[in-house]
């Protein structure tokens, strides 16, 4: 069953503290993971395919924990544009990897939550940001955006077609963005997290497949070794496990808050990076975590509470 729509905490407590460096972890390793999956996947296919097995999994789990996804209650609307924008969203990621570094793409997509912010407030007054917030929010993006100097300097790096990635990221971010406040903006908000997220993975599985296999991406002929063991934890722990996470937290927790966890990825990102791909650890990097790490704790500083008056 459906838990109580008005379930809704002002403020991040410690179980969404928790849940949000999990699925920051997973995220940050799924960029890795996309990687050296597209050694055997194209990209369209790759993000068509794990929808596919992800929503398999929802419903599995959903008939298990006895949560509804096939009745009416008014969200088919809402369902088919977040599903449109989360699958245009990952359409722009995994095509954009082709032509852009996997830190210059990383960057633009952590730009999404200045979206969230952005939008918020014309759907929740309460969630405006504070001078003091909008700062925190600022100093974590300049430490993203510091982590990753490198990738803007010089003669593009990553090719002559970096400007097309580098774009796309930014597509990606606005979709992403936008698909957040679809969910909080509309019937979705009310709807189990196993239904938002199925609406999300069915349209991208019906829409991504068929668009690689129409622009002519080649079906797999072979899935073995790390590829095939980067798919499956894309598909289970990044599409089904973090994403069911994520809008179980923008359901329950200030959207904008949430939001701006996700500028621990990137740095992430690198972390696993440098453990699994051997890319060097630098003093820029650990610079910027804690750059990002103090932003955070801007954005996230609890009001301080009126004092009482002595008598």
């Amino acid at each position: 069953m459906n838990a109580p729509t008005n379930d809704r905490r002002s403020a991040l407590d410690s179980l969404a503290v928790a849940t949000l460096l999990l699925c920051c972890t997973s995220w940050g390793l799924g960029q890795v993971a996309t990687k050296v999956a597209l050694e055997q996947i194209p990209p369209l296919l790759q993000a068509g395919l794990r929808a596919v097995i992800a929503v398999a999994l929802v419903a599995a789990w959903s008939r298990w924990r006895g949560v509804p996804l096939f009745q009416r209650d008014g969200s088919l609307p809402a369902g088919v544009l977040a599903g449109v924008l989360f699958a245009g969203e990952f359409a722009c990621i995994f095509v954009g990897l082709q032509y852009t570094s996997a830190s210059r793409m990383t960057v633009f997509v952590y730009t999404a939550p200045f979206m969230v912010a952005l939008g918020m407030p014309l759907i929740n007054r309460g969630e405006r940001l504070g001078s003091l917030q909008w700062l925190g929010l600022a100093i974590a993006f300049s430490g993203v955006a510091f982590a990753f100097a490198e990738g803007f300097s010089g003669n593009a790096p990553a090719g002559p077609r970096q400007w097309l990635g580098d774009a796309l990221g930014l597509a990606a971010a606005l979709l992403w963005g936008g698909t957040t406040l679809v969910v909080r903006a509309s019937r979705l908000a009310t709807l189990s997290p196993e239904k938002t997220l199925a609406w999300q993975l069915a349209l991208c599985a019906l829409l991504l497949v068929p668009a690689g296999l129409a622009l002519g991406e080649p079906w797999p002929t072979r899935l073995d070794g790390w590829p095939l063991a980067a798919f499956a934890f894309q598909s289970v722990m990044v599409t089904f496990l973090s994403f069911l996470l994520w809008f179980w937290l923008v359901r329950h927790y200030p959207a904008t808050k949430v939001a701006s966890f996700t500028l621990l990825t990137p740095i992430m990102g690198t972390l696993f990076g440098v453990l699994l791909l051997g890319e060097p650890l630098t003093a820029r990097l650990a610079v910027a975590a804690a750059t990002v790490a103090l932003g955070i704790y801007l954005v996230n500083r609890p009001a301080p509470r009126p004092q009482e008056k002595s008598r």
